[in-house]
């Protein structure tokens, strides 16, 4: 008996810990996904590369404007590895990390958002995006799933990425072309991140 009320007890501080975490954070890395020589998921003209940096740059204004402070791990057109983002973000321990991706598949019919995450510090950060990006952009859910991508499975902070569309389907890329649409991403997963912070 005195072993479970033990473990309860350890168990609640733990619960306390990670929601003193989630509460007191003020600085968002942002990770613009791939750049440089790596375009990422492509259609002609339209780069995911582009994408996620010009969707970055928008999180950042109006993260900023709600008055936190925010790091880029890179903010023009340049290559930079999967470790050196995981290093970017380790070296904030007062933070949170978001990653910007576009999705791309062989079938020109994929569509909709999915934001992953990986461990269970930063399930509660990936919902509260996820649900605030839908009411944004109002578009196919894809939903909210796991997964052991190298940038949110090594950093220790609470990490998420965020696949914002489908630039392979003819629809959805022509949103992804519009500023509006990347805009509308930018206001949900910054009304995300306020959200989490509040809970």
């Amino acid at each position: 008996m005195k072993s479970f009320i033990k473990f309860i007890s350890v168990a609640a501080l733990c619960a306390f810990g990670a929601a003193a975490n989630a509460a007191s954070f003020r600085t968002v890395v942002i990770d613009p996904g791939h750049g440089g020589f790596d375009n990422g998921g492509l259609w002609g003209r339209v780069y995911e590369k582009h994408l996620a940096l010009d969707t970055a740059a928008r999180l950042e204004a109006h993260l900023r404007q709600m008055g936190y402070n925010t790091v880029l791990t890179r903010r023009s057109d340049y290559f930079i590895s999967l470790p050196q983002r995981v290093n970017i973000a380790n070296s904030y321990k007062n933070a949170i990390f978001v990653s910007i991706h576009f999705n791309h598949a062989e079938s020109g019919s994929a569509n909709g958002i999915e934001t992953y995450y990986n461990t269970p510090q930063s399930q509660a950060l990936a919902a509260n995006v996820h649900r605030s990006i839908m009411r944004k952009a109002h578009v196919i859910d894809r939903g909210v799933k796991t997964a052991r991508f190298y940038v949110i499975r090594n950093t220790t902070i609470p990490s998420i990425l965020v696949e914002g569309g489908f630039v392979s389907c003819c629809d959805e890329r022509n949103r992804l072309k519009s500023g509006w649409y990347r805009e509308a991403l930018a206001q949900g997963i910054a009304d995300g991140i306020q959200r989490f912070k509040g809970n």
